[in-house]
């Protein structure tokens, strides 16, 4: 038994990826699945709205290498049963919607924190346990003191998603000092690509477009971002899970782009890309938690683990126009979530 699992351990390792059939984790299955024929790939998800068994292909559903287990990430004796028979734990399970979280919060801390302390104890318990990758995010730090900004800025989450990825984030941290589980901690920054959710920016401007409905834009549009292709961050946490776990261990990195734009300018090139007019352009308030500005240094990740930078945004918007234009099936059942509604301080509500 002992000799069959240093052979799993070296050749054909079993990853168990949490929220495997959201936007992210969907992409990541998929990357693995064409990447490492011989890995065998476990997908824990509860199919929440925004995570869906359409995101994963048939060609996995239907493979041998592939499992999928329907189940909540706070179920601990389902995730300890789980991570015992994995090499690799990549924990993306969480809720994700920064607007959504200001009227339905709880949730967003019993996933994002709870969820999370079930995977970490889990991992206590298996010391055959390769590596813990905890998917944490860049909105932990709110909006940015200092450009780029480092794995050292402070953390000053501004939603109650923010502050819920912020306690899961330095529960890894936590467990890391305490228990020295073999985990890191990665903060992606602004994500777009395929199979992204309604609720978020770059999918709801393209399908608006496509539909000749209003890009609604939040104040101003002035918000700057860090953009990554998904793609790009998928191979990105390739090389997290392939490196040596001494250069990894108890680290935090960012995995952004080091390339910025602001919301009202990435909704004019959508309209130019699909060549249509600027006027579908309209203006609401601004949502509240709102960050203005998230720039990530991309420094650490390029020395340590290799990193080099990603596809032009230009490009990646391109793919990203052509693939929500060749499937519409996917995306028109999810068009009444595209906008969720909040109550101003005046008493108002508007759709964010």
């Amino acid at each position: 038994m002992r000799v069959a699992r240093y052979y799993l351990h070296l050749d054909l390792k079993t990853i168990l990826i949490t929220g495997g059939a959201g936007f992210i984790g969907s992409n990541f299955l998929e990357y693995l699945y064409r990447k490492y024929p011989d890995y065998h790939l476990i997908v824990l998800d509860a199919l929440t709205y925004a995570g869906s068994p359409d995101n994963i292909p048939d060609e996995i559903k239907k493979s041998k290498r592939f499992e999928f287990w329907y189940g909540n990430v706070t179920n601990d004796d389902l995730v300890n049963q789980l991570v015992s028979r994995a090499d690799i734990v990549v924990h993306f399970a969480a809720e994700s919607h920064v607007a959504r979280s200001i009227y339905d919060n709880k949730i967003f801390y019993v996933t994002d924190v709870l969820g999370t302390q079930a995977v970490a104890n889990a991992v206590t318990r298996h010391k055959g346990l390769d590596r813990l990758i905890h998917i944490s995010t860049s909105e932990v730090y709110g909006t940015a003191h200092t450009a780029p900004m480092t794995e050292e800025h402070p953390l000053n989450p501004l939603s109650p998603y923010a502050s819920a990825k912020a306690g899961a984030d330095r529960l890894v941290y936590s467990y890391i000092a305490s228990y020295s589980i073999p985990a890191c901690i990665v903060r992606p920054f602004n994500q777009y690509g395929p199979k992204q959710h309604l609720e978020k920016v770059v999918p709801r401007f393209i399908t608006s477009a496509l539909l000749g409905e209003p890009l609604t834009v939040h104040g101003t549009g002035g918000a700057i971002r860090d953009w990554l292709y998904v793609e790009d961050t998928c191979a990105r946490i390739d090389k997290i899970m392939h490196a040596p776990i001494e250069t990894i261990k108890g680290e935090v990195f960012n995995l952004g782009s080091g390339f910025e734009l602001d919301v009202l300018s990435i909704a004019r090139l959508v309209l130019k890309i699909l060549k249509k007019p600027d006027d579908l352009i309209s203006h609401i308030g601004n949502r509240p938690g709102q960050v203005d500005r998230h720039i990530s240094s991309t420094e650490k990740a390029a020395s340590v683990l290799g990193i080099e930078p990603g596809r032009a945004f230009e490009t990646g918007l391109e793919q990203t126009i052509a693939w929500y234009s060749n499937n519409r099936q996917w995306w028109e059942k999810q068009l009444w979530m595209r906008h969720v509604p909040i109550m101003t301080e005046t008493g108002k509500v508007e759709y964010h």
